[in-house]
């Protein structure tokens, strides 16, 4: 009988429950947690929720992400967080100072851009709502 069989029966047949559909949380390695929160909270208005031994959790509408304090940094994160427009992002971080890595570039996933935070790591922000290519 498969784990979670609720009918004890052989016949069951798994559908589309339990299967992830988003990406919750994601953890970022930096430095120092402190220091790392004025870019997070300043920079990106991201409100911090808690900070104890070596993580900070971060919220900005459905974008949670934790800092973890790491020796390991300046890495390509891989995440990308969901914006409404990359062209008026980038117009903004680069208000604020921000090293961008990356101009807004058309992908299968819709338009982005990426920037390096204070620990070098790169994080990229796509567009919400893009026409997806199938």
């Amino acid at each position: 009988m498969p784990l979670g069989n609720p009918c004890g029966i052989d016949e069951f047949e798994y559908t589309t429950e339990g299967l992830p559909d988003s990406i919750q949380i994601c953890t970022i390695p930096v430095r120092d947690v402190s220091r790392s929160i004025s870019f997070y909270r300043d920079v990106l208005h991201m409100e911090v929720l808690e900070e104890d031994d070596g993580c900070a959790y971060l919220v900005r509408g459905s974008c949670r992400i934790i800092l973890k304090r790491s020796d390991i940094t300046g890495i390509d994160t891989g995440l990308f967080f969901g914006t409404s427009n990359p062209y008026d992002t980038r117009r903004r971080l680069m208000d604020e100072g921000v090293v961008f890595v990356q101009p807004p570039t058309r992908g299968p996933f819709g338009t982005y851009t990426s920037i390096r935070d204070d620990d070098g790591n790169t994080i990229s922000f796509i567009e919400s709502c893009p026409d997806m290519k199938k």
